[in-house]
């Protein structure tokens, strides 16, 4: 079955408040892991709250998009709590 914006973004919608570790492909071969909380969905977005100390900003927002490309790869891990 073909993935879709609107089924990512469902998937998204069911882990709201849980543990998040975002890898982002930031050029090539690169790659920079981003851990936080997702706090929101909205139609084209989610926002990540990041761990504090951990980065210069408190918040970062990826589009669903980003997803299905595979620009970016999001891990939803419970052990890695604060």
């Amino acid at each position: 079955m073909p993935v879709t914006l609107s089924v990512i973004k469902h998937k998204m919608d069911d882990h709201i408040g849980q543990h998040v570790l975002v890898t982002s492909q930031i050029g090539r071969r690169k790659t920079t892991k981003r851990r936080g909380i997702l706090r929101e969905t909205f139609p084209a977005v989610f926002v990540v709250e990041l761990d504090p100390g951990n980065a210069n900003f408190e918040r970062v927002s990826y589009s669903y998009t980003d997803i299905l490309t595979k620009n970016i790869e999001v891990d939803f891990d419970a052990s890695q709590a604060v």
